[in-house]
């Protein structure tokens, strides 16, 4: 709450105080028994934004009824915008990366690997029937032992190949190792943390009205800085008004939470109202000591509320008479 908003509430409470006190002092002669002074009060809502930013549309006006959810303002976001669109383009990215890693090699590339594989083998049944060859001409005594130890080492090369290429080929098709997949989805999902949090961000750029109310003053205008978390619209719901009275002492013992009253403001008809609360303690206090003169002079705030359809009618600050007692 403002200084100022707060030094006009402190008014209305010792101006009510004080002419509650006068009129019992006087005898209350002009009003009917049971019948007190206040004044109607309003709790504010004041809408902010979490972030700096330059008011660009300002949706309402001064005086102006809203609707909860109707757009109040709108900072300038071109710069969470930026934000936000390159963050989904290297989310979008490393999804595609994440996908691709998951495949595997592309089908040419398994196609070439068990094209290679193949001749391998083939070229392993090869060496297998020369080196068997080589043995039956040794065991002839038609070459010597080293043309057998030749086809030997030749048929273990080409064994050892097709080894390789098969455990390349099963490499191929199961892809990038899980840990590597993992690291690589786990980056992916603080990207998304991410624009989630530039999502938010720019949302906050645009203020709609918590609730239904009354605009009952704009801070700012278009084109001027709003600092985060200053207020820059002021709304007043009609649940939040209610009128104050100052009740003298020997009076608040009758009065209880819940009760029915009648308050009269000028130029219109009594209209009811609900006891909402009453003050525990005295609103204005005597000084130094309490005698039973000094008693006769204390007073208690009580607060009344009323249907939506009826607070709409009142302002803030409009002086009324409070009967109590007359619908209880």
């Amino acid at each position: 709450m403002t200084g100022k908003v707060f030094f006009k509430r402190r008014m209305f409470v010792l101006l009510g105080a004080t002419s509650a006190m006068l009129c019992l002092l006087s005898g209350c002669n002009s009003a009917p028994s049971g019948t007190v002074q206040g004044y109607v009060e309003g709790e504010f809502v004041y809408i902010s934004a979490p972030l700096t930013g330059r008011l660009e549309k300002l949706f309402v006006q001064r005086g102006m009824q809203v609707k909860a959810g109707d757009p109040l303002f709108e900072q300038e976001n071109i710069q969470e915008k930026a934000v936000r669109d390159e963050t989904r383009l290297r989310l979008a990215q490393l999804r595609a990366q994440v996908a691709d890693a998951k495949k595997g090699r592309r089908p040419t590339e398994i196609k070439s690997s068990t094209a290679q594989l193949n001749l391998a083998r083939t070229a392993l049944q090869f060496a297998e029937k020369e080196f068997a060859r080589q043995e039956k001409l040794f065991l002839a005594s038609v070459v010597s032992a080293q043309e057998v130890d030749r086809a030997r080492s030749q048929r273990d090369q080409e064994r050892q190949r097709v080894i390789q290429l098969e455990a390349e080929l099963g490499t191929a098709r199961l892809g990038l190792r899980s840990d590597q997949i993992a690291a690589a989805e786990a980056s992916a999902r603080s990207l998304e943390a991410v624009l989630a949090r530039n999502d938010w961000e720019l949302a906050q750029k645009r203020q709609t009205a918590p609730v239904a109310g009354l605009v009952f003053d704009t801070l700012y205008r278009t084109g001027e800085l709003i600092a985060a978390g200053r207020p820059a619209i002021v709304l007043l719901p009609p649940e939040k008004i209610k009128v104050r009275s100052f009740v003298p002492q020997p009076l608040i013992a009758a009065i209880h939470q819940g009760d029915k009253v009648q308050v009269t403001v000028d130029g219109r008809a009594p209209f009811s109202g609900t006891v909402n609360f009453i003050s525990p303690q005295a609103e204005f206090t005597p000084p130094v000591i309490y005698s039973r003169e000094s008693r006769q002079k204390l007073v208690y705030m009580v607060e009344v509320v009323f249907d939506p359809a009826i607070a709409v009618q009142l302002h803030p600050g409009q002086p009324v008479d409070v009967r109590f007692g007359s619908g209880s």
